[in-house]
């Protein structure tokens, strides 16, 4: 039983350091009954703890992809429960299941979480363990210190790359919160929340609202398409002039495409009802593009919605708000500023990420730190080794020393 094997590990790591062949001794037999070399992993996904974060790590069908590969999963009870997906479920999925993130943490060689780990699960990651989630550990000190005092291995979704030079694991989410942007925002606008009073597509003999979106890549395309759908006025910047003509081809001349300056940005934004801030630098701090004195100037009643909000946001009025407390209004301007957007639609969320990610975790499974090694593209995902930063726009932003991931992995 689970709970049995972690009193046991709990016991023996207040004698000796657990070496991975006798880590792996210790249960002979996978939740499906399958014989467990000492090659296989035991993989450990805890129950979100963010606020109103109802996201899984693992979906049942991505947990019986790695229980048919040999490897043992355990999952923290009610994980999936609020998205439809039971305890049993998983069980029938070849899941163990655990009452506490403790005995989680405890036995899994990786964690594959959603959401960055909160301080009270930074403090039971332990040396060497493997972490597979969304960290965006630029603005947030408390966490890469966190992460850094375990000694853990910790890999970011958002930092990952593919050949083509995008950001596979992080495009999923940034579909969903560029199309969720239109949404909050258009709510945000209604009278009720502090907005205009506007209706975002008007009726006949009103004009639609105008909309602003601040970066052409795949949050900004998301929330075009979804604020062209319901009839505004809108309009796409981007310092990019090759994905200013993708972005007029795909949507036949119907979107305005202006190339982003410090000029035509206040313009558009002086202007705007609502303006969403889809701007990324991966890894990095996101530039603070709109300042507070363009706050100020912004119409009464206007909405804000930073999409950048986890890498520290684009407007310099923006600050982290949770789905229960989503909005302020600072100079009169409503401010939409969900660090996990995506959360609100907790199904569609993880069912996307796992698309994404469920090769990844395949692999981190099989081979261990091997594929980080010999992939670039997923070494770009490295953030931390083992108390050294590998991540450099991290270690700029925070003014920390830095290691090459590749330098650390080969030490």
């Amino acid at each position: 039983m689970i709970c049995d094997i972690t009193a046991i590990l709990a016991q023996v790591r207040k004698h000796i350091r657990v070496n991975r062949r006798y880590f792996g001794s210790l249960s002979t037999r996978g939740p499906g009954g399958g014989i467990l070399r000492e090659e296989d992993m035991r993989v450990g996904v805890p129950k979100e703890i963010k606020n109103r974060e109802y996201r899984a790590g693992l979906t049942p069908a991505s947990v019986q992809e790695l229980v048919t590969r040999g490897h043992e999963v355990i999952v923290q009870r009610s994980t999936g429960f609020a998205i439809g997906f039971t305890d049993e479920s998983y069980e029938a999925a070849g899941a163990g299941l655990s009452d506490t993130p403790e005995e989680i943490f405890a036995v899994a060689d990786m964690i594959v979480k959603v959401k960055e780990p909160q301080p009270q699960e930074c403090a039971l990651l332990r040396e060497g363990q493997l972490l597979f989630t969304y960290l965006h550990l630029a603005p947030d000190p408390e966490q890469t210190r966190g992460l850094m005092r375990a000694g853990c291995v910790a890999v970011a979704y958002e930092t990952v790359t593919d050949d083509v030079g995008g950001l596979p694991l992080l495009a999923p989410m940034s579909e969903v919160a560029g199309r969720m942007s239109i949404q909050a925002g258009a709510h945000a606008l209604e009278m009720a929340q502090g907005g205009r009073g506007m209706l975002l597509g008007g009726v006949p003999g009103v004009a639609a609202a105008k909309v602003t979106v601040i970066g052409g890549g795949v949050v900004g395309t998301n929330a075009a398409r979804m604020a062209l759908g319901l009839g505004a006025d809108t309009t796409v910047l981007d310092t990019s002039l090759h994905r200013l003509q993708e972005l007029d081809d795909l949507f036949a001349g119907r979107v305005r495409t202006i190339y982003s300056t410090a000029e035509s940005l206040e313009q558009h934004v002086l202007c705007s009802d609502l303006v969403v801030g889809a701007v990324l630098v991966p890894g990095a701090t996101a530039p603070k593009l709109v300042s507070e004195a363009m706050v100020k100037t912004m119409p009464r009643g206007s909405v804000l919605v930073d999409v950048a909000i986890d890498q520290g946001g684009c407007f310099a009025t923006s600050r982290p708000t949770t789905h229960e407390a989503p909005t302020y209004t600072e100079h009169g301007v409503v401010h939409y500023c969900v660090a996990n957007m995506p959360g609100a639609v907790a199904r569609t969320s993880t069912l996307a990420l796992n698309n994404a990610t469920l090769p990844y975790v395949v692999a981190l499974a099989d081979n261990g730190t091997t594929p980080l090694r010999e992939d670039a593209n997923f070494r770009n995902g490295l953030n931390v080794y083992q108390g050294r930063i590998t991540q450099s726009a991290v270690a700029q932003a925070q003014n920390l020393d830095y290691v090459p991931a590749e330098h650390a992995l080969a030490a």
